[in-house]
This record gives structure tokens, C-alpha cells and sequence, in this order.
């Protein structure tokens, strides 16, 4: 299945409390689980004012459904090409 990055533009994210976070990935999860088994949250990076989340989806429309459903921004949703990491050097 496809991989996707979503950049997600939240002024402040790197402050949010645990409790915080943690609400908001609970009502993730349940968009997800309302929306079946064609997409996957894998992780997200939090930094200061932004979220990547990194998904598996047949398609950009249906990440774009979840951020609806959610009321989660999408500002940016990138499709993964390739993935490389140390090992490619070898």
C-alpha cells in the first residue's frame, strides 16, 4: 500500500501536554477505525509548530478524508518514493 507523509501546520505542537497528545491521537485512532482497514497511521514527528505523520493509504483522497473527519489540517500530503537510511551507503 502506498506510504504518505501529511505535514500537519499546528502553532505550538511541540508544547502540547501528554494528556494533550494524547487526546488527539485517541480521536485519530477513532477516525480510523470508522474509516476500516485502507489506511494506517504508522507514526508521527512532533516538532515546534508542525506534526508529520507518516500513513499508509491506497490513495491521497482517503488521507485527506481522514483529516476531514478528524478536523486534523493536511497542509501538505507527499507520497513516498523511496526510503533510505544508513544502510543505502553500503
Amino acid at each position: 500500500m502506498p506510504q504518505y507523509v501529511i505535514e500537519r501546520e499546528i502553532p505550538g505542537a511541540g508544547n502540547l501536554s501528554d494528556a494533550e497528545l494524547q487526546a488527539v491521537a485517541r480521536k485519530s485512532v477513532g477516525v480510523l477505525k470508522d474509516m476500516g482497514p485502507e489506511i494506517k497511521w504508522l507514526h508521527s514527528y512532533v516538532t515546534g509548530d508542525k506534526v508529520y505523520c507518516v500513513y499508509l493509504a491506497p490513495d491521497e483522497e482517503t488521507v485527506r478524508e481522514h483529516a476531514r473527519r478528524g478536523g486534523f489540517p493536511a497542509n501538505r500530503i507527499s507520497a513516498v518514493r523511496r526510503l533510505i537510511d544508513p544502510t543505502t551507503a553500503n
